[in-house]
C-alpha cells in the first residue's frame, strides 16, 4: 500500500515536471467609476509571454465581482480563450516571495525577543533571591543566639544585599521595558513596511491567453463590483439674508471590495449599472366581482406604478412644506470645480475628477469634493403652525435645473453657525428650489384655540362640531421679513360627513387641498393676527378624529 502511494506521488511530480507553469502578475487599480449601487473598476498589469497558449493568474482584484463583466484587453497578437474568476487559486508553482527589508525587521525581532527573555528570566531569579534572603532572615532572627554586635552586622548585611538586588531589579526593568517598546516598534515597522503596498485580496483572474510573438505584454483588465458606492452630499453656506449661498457640491464614497484604490482616476455616476433594463410589456387588465384589480403581465411595472402615485401623493404634501432640487446641464466654475468635469447624458450625470484619489478598501465614508457654487437667493420665511409654531427660514433658488443636483443631505451653516441638516429633493415640478435654512426664533408664531367660538351641538341624526383659531404672527427681528404662513382645514370624502369653512380672514383658500395661504410683508416689531373657523357635521355613531 505504501509502495503504491509512493509511486502515485512520484508520477504527480513527473507530471507537473512536465506541465507548462502559469505565470503570475499582479493588477494596479488605475481608475474607478463609482455609481450609486456599485463600481466599474479597471486595473492594469503586464506579463512576459511565451510563443503559444498560456494560463495568466492575476491576483489583487476585488473578492466579489460580476464574472459576466470582466473584459480583458490585450494587444492584437494575443488572443483570450477565456477567463475565469476565483477567490481559492492554489497552485504549487506561486511562491510566496519576502521582501528583504521584510525579512531583517523579522531578523530583529527575534534577536530583541531572545533578549527580553534573558532579561526577564534575570529579573525573576533576582525577585526569588529576595524572597529568600527574607525568609532566611526571619529564620535567623528567631533561632540565630547571637550577641547585639553580631546582630546588627547580619541586618547590615540583609539591607546592603537586598538594596543592591532591589536596584539591579530596576535597572532591569527599564532595560525590559525598553527592549518592549523596541519590539512595538519593529511590530509596527513590519505593519507599515506591509501596508506601504496597495491592500491585496484572494481574488483572481485565470485567463488563457494564446500568443503569437513571445516577450512582455500589457493587460487592461475591467469589471464590475457591488461593494462600493456613493452618495451626494452638500454643505450650505450664507452669511445673512441678503448674500448668496456658497454650496460645496461632495460626496461620500464607500469601497469594501478587498483592494485599495490608490491614487486611482475618480469618476461618480448617478447610474444604476446593474438595474433590470427589459421593457414592460402590458396584458389584458380585467376587473373581479369583490372589485379587486388584477393584471396580467409584467409584476414588477405595477409595483412600479404603485411607488410612482404613492410618491406624487407625498410630493403633494411636501410641495406645501420645505425642500425640492434638480438635475441638468453645467455648474459654475471655482477652485475644487476646476478639477471636476461634469457630463450629462440622456440616463445620468457623471463627475470626472482629475485629482488622484486614496479611497481604502475599509467600509468607512471617504468625502470628495467635487464643486463649489454660487447660488444667487432670494430668502423668505415659513411656518405652518398647525403642525409647528416656529418659523423656518426658506431660501429660494431660481433656474436651479442648471446646477445638476442630485437627491442628498445637506449641512447648513448660515451667519458663520451650524444650523442642522435639511434634504435636497431633485426630482420636483416646481420652478424654484426651496432650501431650508433652519429656524429663527426671532420670528415669533402662535395658535391657540377660541375657546368661546368652538363647540359641540347635537342634532336629530348629526353631531356639529365647530373650530376656531387664533394665529399671531410677531416680526421681532429689526428688519422687515416677507412669511409664507399657512394653516388648513379638513376635507371630506364621505357625502354624511360635511366640513364648512366659516372664516378664513383674506387667506388664499385651495378647496381641494384644504390649504389656506397668506403672503404677509412684516415690519420690524410688527404684530398680526388671523382667524380661521371651520364646521363639521357628521353622525352622532361616528367617531373622527378631529
Amino acid at each position: 500500500m505504501i509502495k503504491k502511494i509512493i509511486t502515485s506521488v512520484l508520477l504527480l511530480i513527473g507530471t507537473i515536471a512536465f506541465a507548462q507553469k502559469p505565470i503570475f502578475t499582479t493588477a494596479k487599480v488605475k481608475a474607478a467609476t463609482v455609481y450609486f449601487n456599485a463600481a466599474e473598476i479597471s486595473q492594469t498589469a503586464n506579463a512576459n509571454l511565451p510563443l503559444g497558449t498560456s494560463e495568466i493568474v492575476i491576483k489583487n482584484v476585488a473578492v466579489d465581482l460580476n464574472e459576466s463583466s470582466i473584459q480583458i484587453g490585450t494587444p492584437s497578437t494575443v488572443t483570450v480563450l477565456s477567463v475565469q474568476f476565483t477567490n481559492n487559486y492554489i497552485s504549487e508553482y506561486e511562491v510566496d516571495t519576502k521582501s528583504p527589508a521584510l525579512k531583517r525587521v523579522r531578523d530583529s525581532i527575534v534577536l530583541v525577543q531572545k533578549e527580553l527573555q534573558k532579561v526577564n528570566n534575570t529579573i525573576n531569579s533576582e525577585t526569588k533571591t529576595i524572597q529568600l534572603l527574607d525568609k532566611n532572615q526571619q529564620i535567623s532572627g528567631v533561632n540565630s543566639g547571637l550577641n547585639v554586635t553580631e546582630l546588627m552586622k547580619m541586618v547590615d548585611y540583609y539591607k546592603n544585599k537586598q538594596l543592591e538586588i532591589a536596584n539591579t531589579i530596576n535597572t532591569l526593568s527599564e532595560k525590559q521595558q525598553k527592549l518592549n517598546e523596541t519590539l512595538q516598534k519593529l511590530n509596527n515597522k513590519l505593519e507599515v513596511d506591509t501596508s506601504k503596498e496597495e491592500k491585496t485580496s484572494s481574488g483572481k483572474l485565470i485567463v488563457q491567453v494564446m500568443n503569437e510573438v513571445a516577450g512582455a505584454v500589457p493587460l487592461d483588465i475591467s469589471y464590475l463590483t457591488n461593494n462600493a458606492t456613493w452618495t451626494p452630499f452638500y454643505d450650505l453656506r450664507a452669511e445673512s439674508v441678503t448674500s448668496p449661498i456658497n454650496m460645496m457640491y461632495k460626496a461620500q464614497v464607500i469601497q469594501n471590495t478587498g483592494i485599495d484604490w490608490k491614487k486611482v482616476k475618480l469618476t461618480l455616476s448617478s447610474g444604476y449599472p446593474n438595474q433590470n433594463n427589459q421593457a414592460p410589456i402590458l396584458s389584458s387588465w380585467f376587473l373581479r366581482n369583490n372589485n379587486e384589480i388584477v393584471q396580467m403581465g409584467y409584476a414588477p411595472q405595477k409595483n412600479k406604478m404603485n411607488q410612482l402615485q404613492g410618491r406624487v401623493a407625498e410630493d403633494n404634501t411636501l410641495r406645501e412644506v420645505v425642500v425640492t432640487a434638480p438635475v441638468t446641464k453645467k455648474m459654475v466654475k471655482s477652485s475644487v470645480s476646476n478639477y471636476t468635469t461634469v457630463e450629462e447624458n440622456q440616463l445620468n450625470v457623471s463627475f470626472d475628477i482629475d485629482i488622484p484619489y486614496d479611497i481604502l478598501s475599509n467600509g468607512k465614508v471617504h468625502s470628495v469634493s467635487l464643486k463649489e457654487i454660487k447660488l444667487p437667493a432670494s430668502y423668505k420665511y415659513y411656518a405652518a403652525p398647525r403642525v409647528e409654531n416656529e418659523a423656518f427660514l426658506l431660501a429660494e433658488i431660481a433656474d436651479y435645473s442648471k446646477y445638476n443636483l442630485l437627491r442628498g443631505e445637506a449641512n447648513i451653516i448660515f451667519e458663520g453657525m451650524y444650523v442642522g441638516k435639511t434634504f435636497i429633493e431633485p426630482n420636483q415640478t416646481s420652478d424654484t428650489l426651496n432650501l431650508s435654512m433652519g429656524r429663527d426664533k426671532k420670528v415669533s408664531i402662535k395658535r391657540e384655540k377660541v375657546a368661546d367660538k368652538s363647540g359641540t351641538k347635537f342634532l336629530s341624526t348629526k353631531k356639529e362640531q365647530t373650530f376656531t383659531y387664533d394665529i399671531t404672527v410677531r416680526n421681532n427681528k429689526k428688519e422687515a421679513v416677507e412669511l409664507l404662513l399657512k394653516d388648513q382645514y379638513p376635507l371630506s370624502t364621505n357625502k354624511e360627513i360635511e366640513v364648512e369653512l366659516l372664516q378664513s380672514d383674506s387667506a388664499k383658500v385651495n378647496s381641494e387641498t384644504g390649504i389656506l395661504t397668506w403672503q404677509l410683508q412684516m415690519k420690524p416689531n410688527e404684530i398680526k393676527k388671523f382667524r380661521i373657523s371651520y364646521k363639521v357635521r357628521y353622525p352622532k355613531d361616528q367617531i373622527l378624529n378631529l
